[in-house]
């Protein structure tokens, strides 16, 4: 009996310790709950990275769920030549990475005012930031459809499906929620001790010279997660773009919304289609994995940077 009540002891000291989070009961339910918090957020993608590559036969097939019998790369040919993948591609590339490097460029700056001077209105100015992130974009888009229209007829100058109407609300700070990145830049730079700048203005630096050669240089982590988030938020965004840029610009965004049209009007000129052209869920899922691949790729290259950026950022608290 004592040899059993002693292997007991044992089990449950082993299971439910006098610390919870030693014990195997608790981490066998912390690694349930990270399984299926990960299991929501990677199902879409396996199964859209799965259907990528199923004949049409394991798509009308019940028996077939996730494996298919059968790897084709058909519809990703028939999927980038519906949204002319090499042009959409470069020009969405360019787009994005140009929007991005100007928000990131603006907000580091709107940041460093509002962590380092103090000004008249400030904290209003501070409410006007939160207010932009607020409000939805589709209340204040009527008004800038307006703006840029009146300047377009007053200047004779093309704005209406071109960059420059999102290229100027990104210098404005108006860009695709430029407001978290002013509050990212904003809460870094307070980490900063403020030593730091007055030792450099000792030796006769301006706030410029202290923002390039201070602020900046010890800001690596708060720059790559702006600009991370910026390139990811600009590229999947469609609602601003197809409101200003249309058709002027190819993206692979707005080529994605416009899928099932596009490929009902090529009909027989798609690759691998001899008779009528009929889409299905297979072509769809390898338009997006094209249109999501960039961005995956963008995340496993900078994935170390980013996370040594994080952790770089104890150095600069006091």
């Amino acid at each position: 009996m004592e040899k059993v009540i002693a292997v007991a002891r044992r089990i449950k000291n082993k299971v439910v310790r006098a610390r919870m989070t030693e014990g195997l009961l608790y981490r066998w339910a912390l690694y349930l709950i990270l399984i299926s918090v990960s299991y929501v957020f990677l199902y879409p993608l396996l199964r859209m990275v799965l259907m990528t590559f199923m004949t049409r036969g394991d798509i009308i097939n019940p028996e077939v769920l996730w494996v298919p019998t059968r790897i084709t790369f058909n519809n990703l040919k028939v999927a980038g030549h519906v949204m002319n993948l090499p042009g959409s591609f470069w020009s969405t590339l360019w787009f994005t990475t140009i929007l991005a490097l100007g928000q990131t460029i603006v907000t580091s700056l709107s940041g460093y005012a509002l962590a380092r001077f103090n000004f008249r209105f400030k904290k209003m100015w501070f409410v006007l930031i939160l207010m932009s992130f607020v409000i939805p974009v589709p209340i204040v888009i009527i008004p800038r459809i307006m703006l840029f229209a009146g300047i377009q007829e007053s200047a004779g100058m093309q704005m209406i499906g071109t960059i420059y109407p999102q290229l100027a609300m990104t210098l404005t700070g108006q860009g695709i929620n430029s407001a978290i990145a002013i509050l990212i830049f904003y809460n870094f730079f307070r980490m900063i001790p403020y030593v730091l700048d007055e030792a450099a203005m000792i030796d006769g630096a301006s706030p410029i010279q202290v923002f390039y050669h201070v602020i900046l240089k010890m800001s690596f982590a708060a720059i790559t997660i702006v600009f991370l988030f910026s390139f990811v938020w600009i590229w999947n965004e469609t609602y601003v773009s197809a409101t200003f840029v249309r058709g002027g610009i190819e993206l692979l965004s707005l080529k994605l919304g416009g899928f099932d049209s596009t490929f009902a009007n090529m009909g027989t000129q798609l690759p691998g289609q001899s008779g009528e052209a009929r889409i299905n869920e297979a072509y769809k899922m390898a338009a997006t994995f094209i249109s999501m691949l960039p961005l995956l790729i963008v995340y496993f290259v900078a994935q170390r940077q980013f996370i040594q950026g994080i952790e770089n950022t104890g150095i600069t608290g006091e």
